[in-house]
């Protein structure tokens, strides 16, 4: 089952595979959740599900659905109820598990508005456990309620909305629109009180205070939701006339002052450590707060910053939910697997006595990497979270960012005095080549490349996946197959098919599934195929590091796949021109550029490239529509602060306009856009006699000023 495997292990078939499955449960948890207010698997286990759908596409993206969950917020309405498209869309929230990406989601907010970390502040407030509800008001009156429904579109439940109490029907002094936006929840003693009433009556008993205010909300007969204890909470917004203030915070204060509810525990935190306090405490208080939650959500406080960050597909890039933990379970650890992926990593999953964590059998749990089993480094080093994890213990697995679990502790009072320290193996179990860690790398990786068992079929698949050489009818099964019979061993073998079976075709035509006309649409497929674009057959070729992004990177850089080769064999000694020119391209470092070059330089390796390429038309990379451009074709160094726009934001446009840009000063720039603070760069730009910029120039020879 594909659900057991971990995500950096999944071959291309088995991550299709697990993201169709994904695809399937998350929808019917969804319709389950939103549409019929009866979940059947934790918040716990659909934040799992979540995460793993996400970060397989974030290793697969060619393999994104057209349904993926990653793009759907809430689900369908309901029958029974009238539809109601929001003038704004009401978006979901991306979800941090730990204090890192916490740190992290600050440190993407600074970075992408080009501010030092630590200078935005945010609000943090309690994320409460119910049903999203948005209230529309015009010209002070309470004309519309709607469910979230799928974000676009919602369930009309305005009746039902004016019975509860906390939500006026009349505001004084508002906006002429103005949205409210908040989640209508059920208190735990009214919760209570209710379940006591529906058994006295022999009725339907609730499972969770959400799903009663979520089931109470979506009467069709709103003097039955009038006899539920619904309350809401105010924290947000849709449409508006006119802003409500300058910040989130001043806005909910706005919120209270027009007669919402607003949550108490909300408060403006200056730095990530008053975030993280306030974090702390209100987790503390979460079982004397007398309703659910399920986290603390933080939120950009400028709302202008707000505007500029945006939104992604469903998700605001100004807000996070800092989800609590997910529960936790103590079993034994009783063995230790390797498992060997396409790229060579040795992963070690841990084999537990199957145990229930967050209404779910476990036996599995991700063990990370060598390090991390051991507790320490390979200098000795205590890690980070690292545990000194051997055979017998007892170990403490929690469920959180992704399906398969992780270990939590280990009691160490319970351990056997026969459990030794685990040896990780410096062979690869799949072949018995060496297996290497490299200087600075976590993971140890197998030597044995194509004759890998492991890697060789592996990198077959991707080498003929979709965002690769997309051959029709020659997929993952295919590969496994002619791999096992000899048929193939290396990505020129699939070019020579046609040569070496078909004359008579008899050894394909005689195979399970396979016939004449099946044999012959395979070759045309292959030969569809031998014209390729550069970068298509760059990151066909999977090279450590080397994505799709890199790939067009690297060929828009080059533009020709022989210039490219070139350069490469020229840069084997990772010295010289062509290496620096290589260490240039804004965007590739010097890890990937290492594993460029030494793919290029090995004999066995270089071998298969060339003999591949023998068989191949490689079309030109293509270059932006630059028509009209100053700087098309031109390279452009950016240095020092710019201040009317991110660094992001301004390579962003020079390639739209066609330039290169580079990261570093050399006889080949042509440009240097040198902001305040610029210094070595611009220095060497003066001796080479560089054109020098500053921002308003830039700004001016592109036409933005």
């Amino acid at each position: 089952m594909t659900d057991k495997i971990a995500v950096e292990n999944l071959t291309e078939q088995e991550a299709r595979d697990e993201l169709a499955r994904l695809a399937r449960v998350i929808a019917a948890a969804n319709t389950a959740y939103h549409t019929d207010d009866a979940p059947e698997i934790s918040d716990a286990e659909f934040d799992a599900l979540k995460a793993r759908n996400n970060r397989i596409e974030s290793l697969f993206p060619h393999l994104k659905r057209p349904d993926s969950p990653s793009d759907v917020v809430g689900a369908p309405t309901a029958e029974g109820f009238g539809k109601v498209k929001h003038a704004v869309r009401m978006m979901s929230l991306g979800n941090a598990f730990d204090d890192v990406e916490v740190s992290e989601f600050d440190g993407f907010v600074c970075g992408y508005l080009g501010q030092p970390v630590g200078s935005v502040s945010y609000t943090a407030e309690p994320k409460i456990d119910g049903l999203s509800l948005s209230l529309r008001y015009e010209r002070g009156k309470l004309v519309q309620a709607a469910t979230r429904g799928d974000g676009e579109t919602g369930e009309n439940v305005t009746e039902n909305a004016k019975t509860i109490s906390d939500i006026p029907r009349q505001l004084a002094d508002a906006p002429e629109i103005l949205e409210v936006r908040g989640e209508v929840y059920m208190s735990h003693a009214d919760f209570d009180a209710l379940n006591q009433r529906q058994a006295a009556q022999n009725e339907k008993q609730f499972a969770n205070p959400r799903n009663a205010a979520a089931g109470s909300l979506r009467q069709l007969d709103s003097e039955i939701t009038r006899a539920r204890p619904l309350r809401f909470f105010a924290y947000s917004w849709g449409e508006l006339s006119t802003a409500l203030a300058e910040t989130q915070f001043e806005a909910i204060k706005r919120l209270k002052k027009l007669g919402f509810q607003t949550n108490s525990l909300t408060k403006l935190c200056q730095s990530q450590d008053e975030m993280l306090a306030h974090y702390r405490m209100i987790e503390q208080q979460r079982a004397t707060l007398g309703y659910d939650i399920d986290g603390v959500v933080y939120k950009v406080n400028d709302l202008k910053l707000q505007g500029r960050l945006g939104f992604r597909s469903t998700t605001p890039r100004w807000a996070i939910a800092h989800k609590f933990p997910a529960e936790l379970a103590w079993t034994r650890l009783e063995g230790i697997d390797i498992q060997v992926g396409r790229t060579g990593a040795l992963s070690p999953v841990a084999r537990l006595q199957p145990v229930t964590v967050g209404g779910v059998v476990v036996s599995n749990a991700t063990l990370h990497n060598e390090d991390y089993i051991a507790g320490r480094d390979s200098k000795g080093n205590q890690i980070r979270d690292g545990k000194d994890i051997r055979v017998g213990d007892w170990v403490q697995v929690y469920r959180a960012g992704d399906v398969i679990p992780k270990i939590a502790d280990v009691d160490l009072s319970k351990r056997p005095e026969t459990a030794d320290p685990f040896i990780f193996p410096d062979k690869c179990p799949e072949c018995g080549s060496d297996a290497i860690r490299e200087e600075g790398d976590a993971v140890r990786r197998c030597a044995g490349g194509i004759i890998c068992p492991a890697q060789a079929v592996e990198k077959l698949k991707h080498f003929v996946s979709r965002g690769a050489f997309d051959i029709e009818g020659l997929g993952a099964k295919q590969v496994e197959q002619f791999y096992k019979d000899g048929w193939i061993s290396g990505p020129a073998d699939i070019f020579t098919l046609r040569e070496r079976f078909g004359s008579g075709m008899q050894q394909l035509k005689n195979r399970e599934g396979w016939g004449e006309k099946s044999a012959n649409n395979l070759f045309q497929a292959i030969d569809s195929k031998r014209t390729i674009s550069f970068s298509r057959l760059l990151f066909a070729l999977g090279i450590r590091h080397v994505g799709e992004a890199a790939s067009t990177l690297i060929a828009r850089h080059y533009g020709q796949w022989g210039l490219f080769e070139q350069a490469m064999q020229n840069a084997a000694g990772l010295s010289g021109p062509d290496w620096e020119e290589l260490l240039s391209i804004d965007g590739i470092g010097e890890v990937m550029a290492r594993s460029l070059v030494t793919a290029f330089s090995q004999d066995s390796e270089r071998a298969g490239i060339d003999a591949l390429v023998a068989h191949l038309d490689i079309e030109e990379a293509e270059q932006p529509d630059s028509a009209g451009s100053p700087v098309a074709g031109q390279t452009v160094v950016f240095t020092g602060t710019l201040e009317k726009m991110t660094r992001a934001e301004a390579k962003a446009r020079a390639e739209a306009l066609g330039a290169k840009v580079s990261g570093s000063v050399s006889k080949k720039t042509d440009i240097l856009v040198a902001g305040p603070g610029a210094g070595s760069k611009e220095k060497k730009a003066k001796e080479l006699g560089i054109r020098i910029l500053d921002e308003n120039g830039w700004l001016t020879l592109i036409g933005d000023a």
